[in-house]
């Protein structure tokens, strides 16, 4: 159980670490998005740590690791409400006409930098082998593990079926009540991460596969974004079309669905109907 209490002890730094961060600069949206990305890419490293390792160096087996990454992601929604830590999230606000430009671009450049940190003080925890397990994954970070486990073209294919799924389902429940978003939220990502694990892990996060495999061997820096990237871009655009029925920012008119004919209400008789 000590690899178990170590890995706890961590998540709850990082939890507490969020929290503050997200009380002082709750005003400024780069800091928060930087966070969001930190806080769910530092978390989702050490729930692979366990996946990976925990079931032979800390007797932590596969139901640990599924529990742990439901509760991150749950957590991460309680305490991130209204940030994404998403760059795909970020792009379809620019689709939809919400934010700007500019914006998105600061926002999605504060979320990678946010992975890329939590890239290190995952590794610098590791370094401390406070357990076997940690020890162990600290000799293999020269030489991770990739998450593509499939050829780039379908590794497009799942990344951007899971995208999809994703996003309608957050366009859906979009202005619901956060009481019902987080735990649904939580299931719909812990079950693609699951249903993707032999294909790409499902991260629909172009960041937190960022941080999770572009620094591991095994594919290209291209074929990295290619599906890390273009995959939940394409879904994250087809489930914004299938919602809305178009693009606010390429089309001003809805080209899937046609609005009902409004119903003509009878007029009543007039005068000279009545007098004849």
């Amino acid at each position: 159980m000590s690899g178990l209490n170590a890995s706890l002890g961590y998540f709850l730094a990082i939890v507490g670490v969020s929290v503050v961060g997200r009380v002082l600069f709750a005003r400024w949206t780069i800091l928060t998005e930087f966070i969001a990305a930190f806080a769910l890419a530092a978390c989702r490293l050490e729930v692979d740590t366990i996946a990976e390792v925990g079931q032979w160096a800390g007797a932590l087996g596969p139901d640990v690791a599924v529990t742990m990454l439901f509760i991150s992601f749950a957590v991460h929604g309680v305490v991130m409400q209204g940030v994404s830590g998403n760059p795909s999230v970020t792009l379809m606000g620019l689709l939809q006409k919400d934010v700007g430009a500019v914006s998105v671009v600061l926002s999605v450049a504060a979320q990678l930098f946010g992975a890329y940190a939590a890239l290190l003080v995952a590794g610098k925890y590791w370094q401390m082998e406070l357990t076997d397990m940690h020890m162990i994954k600290n000799l293999m970070m020269s030489e991770c593990s990739t998450s593509l486990q499939v050829p780039p073209l379908q590794g497009v294919f799942a990344e951007a079926l899971g995208a999809l799924t994703f996003h309608l389902v957050y366009l859906v429940m979009k202005n619901r009540s956060q009481l019902l978003q987080i735990p649904i939220f939580a299931v719909l990502l812990t079950f693609i991460a699951y249903a993707g694990n032999n294909y790409t892990s499902g991260y629909v996060n172009p960041s937190l596969a960022y941080a999770m495999t572009f620094t591991c061997p095994g594919h290209t820096f291209l074929a990295y974004s290619l599906v890390y990237w273009l995959g939940p871009l394409i879904g994250m655009t087809l489930a914004l079309f299938l919602y809305l029925g178009n693009i606010p920012l390429l089309f001003s008119r809805n080209l899937l669905y046609s609005k009902n004919a409004s119903f003509r209400v009878p007029k009543g008789k007039t005068s000279e109907d009545k007098s004849s």
